[in-house]
């Protein structure tokens, strides 16, 4: 019987290799099958997004959190914007956004301004200062996405361009959960 120092090996092995499986549970593998293409290993697909995302995160946030940072590029993305909006874009709940806007706004990073039809509303903007601090982010980011491309093929840069369009429709939140794809 494997001994607690096996089981955490495995454990370890099994996580770094992109898989999902408990220290005593066996591995499973999620794959996602569409008529028109092909098999995908849909654990390999997340942990390579999620690491490539830390990796591109490992600069300075100016204090924000990932989530502030969404907050903050959507009201960068969308302009002026109300606080139910911005709520519905993020998928929070505008209780929570309520605080976070009250965060950034202290933070300098963006303004509320009354809305003149409806006392109870307002609506944000970016300021200044929280456009220096996301296009320096980007900018970070961007470097740091360069360099790691680098280090790919032609073929691979290719691959990856070709994949581009799927990735970003991934990446939309606005879409609907789905469940297997349908047939015709």
């Amino acid at each position: 019987m494997p001994g607690a120092a096996d089981r955490a090996g495995t454990y370890a092995e099994s996580v770094s290799h992109g898989e999902a499986a408990a220290p005593d549970r066996p591995r499973r593998t999620a794959a996602a099958v569409t008529e028109l293409g092909p098999v995908m290993d849909v654990s390999r697909l997340r942990v390579a997004i999620a690491r490539l995302s830390r990796r591109l995160r490992r600069h300075e946030l100016a204090g924000l959190t990932p989530t502030k940072l969404s907050a903050l590029s959507s009201v960068d993305r969308l302009g002026p914007i109300r606080l139910g909006d911005l709520a519905a874009a993020e998928g929070i709940a505008p209780s929570t956004l309520t605080r976070l806007v009250t965060s950034l706004e202290e933070q300098g990073f963006v303004k509320r301004f009354p809305v003149p039809e409806d006392a109870r509303a307002s609506t944000m903007a970016i300021t200044p200062r929280g456009r220096a601090v996301l296009d320096r982010m980007r900018e970070e980011s961007n470097t740091v996405l360069a360099g790691r491309m680098r280090m790919l093929t032609p073929d691979e840069l290719r691959a990856l361009a070709a994949a581009l369009p799927a990735l970003e429709r991934l990446a939309e939140g606005d879409q609907p959960a789905a469940g297997p794809p349908a047939r015709a």
